[in-house]
Order: C-alpha cells, then sequence, then structure tokens
C-alpha cells in the first residue's frame, strides 16, 4: 500500500442501539413463527392462511432480508492524504477531496431533533448528515457552501487526521 492511500483515521460505526434491534425482532419474530408454523410444521396459520408463496416472500424479504441488511450496516470513514472516504455500507459511497473542505470542527448534536434520526439524513438548516449512533461528529463546511456532518465516536482524532491531510496538501 502505498503512502498516499494509507489512512490517516479509520472509524467503523454500527447500529448497536437495543431499540432498534427490539424494533428488528417485533417486525421479524411474527415473520419466523409463521413461517415455521405453516411451512415447517404444515398447520394452517388461520382460518384463511397466506398462500405459502406469500409466506416464503415474507420470510425471505422481512424475516432473513430485513435483520441482515440492519446487521451489514455500518459507517466507515477513513481519512487519506487525497480525502475523506465516507461509505454507508452497503448503501453508498461519498468522497471529498481535501481540497474541497473550507472549514470543519467538533459539534455536539441532537441526531432526532436537527436531522430526524440516524442513518444518512439531510436537513435544509444543517445539511448531510451520515451518523449511526451517539451526538458527536465533525462539521464539514465545503467550498460550494454544502454542510456535512460525520458522525463519529473519536471526533478529536477525526479532526487530527483532516489536519494532517491539509498539511500534506499545502
Amino acid at each position: 500500500m502505498s503512502n498516499l492511500e494509507r489512512p490517516l483515521f479509520t472509524e467503523v460505526q454500527r447500529f448497536k442501539q437495543k431499540w432498534i434491534w427490539l424494533m428488528v425482532i417485533a417486525c421479524s419474530g411474527p415473520i419466523w413463527y409463521g413461517f415455521i408454523y405453516q411451512i415447517i410444521l404444515g398447520k394452517s396459520l388461520g382460518s384463511k392462511p397466506a398462500p405459502d408463496i406469500l409466506l416464503w416472500l415474507f420470510f425471505l424479504l422481512f424475516g432473513i432480508g430485513m435483520p441482515w441488511l440492519i446487521l451489514s450496516l455500518k459507517l466507515i470513514v477513513q481519512v487519506k492524504k487525497d480525502g475523506l472516504h465516507i461509505q454507508f455500507f452497503p448503501l453508498k459511497k461519498l468522497f471529498l477531496n481535501i481540497a474541497d473542505i473550507e472549514n470543519y470542527k467538533y459539534r455536539k448534536y441532537k441526531p432526532i431533533k436537527e436531522y430526524g434520526g440516524w442513518g444518512i439524513k439531510y436537513s435544509l438548516k444543517h445539511g448531510k448528515a451520515y451518523n449511526v449512533s451517539g451526538n458527536k461528529g465533525v462539521q464539514l463546511e465545503l467550498i460550494d457552501g454544502k454542510k456535512i456532518l460525520i458522525g463519529s465516536q473519536y471526533p478529536h482524532k477525526l479532526i487530527n487526521a483532516i489536519d494532517t491531510a491539509i498539511n500534506y496538501n499545502k
């Protein structure tokens, strides 16, 4: 790996909030129950049971697919000498050239009030946010006027890495 490619900072965050997993279980649990009861045990589920193909479809989408998606979602933030590499795996990738960053600072924020929660969020007042947990991050202001908040459990280390990348490119 070349010196330019070696990350100055890497952080991987996952959704670990208990309430998210309770919602996943509340949604997928009944699907698993219905699938096991009707498909595995061969008993009719209610007086007008759903067709087996529908139970298979719901089982694959909501019994397996939704928990797998929530389990695989992660925010990967890397600072390299060329810029910030942000990936909300498996959904979106973003690259911010270090030269496009005009200003950046540590910021405590209110995820629900300011952005409507966690994930990839957008606010007219605060710009875009990439976050999965917590209420700390680094607020970026780009030269084109856009604002991007990167949620981080280590915002000061993230700032130090951005400082290093900027100094490298001077």
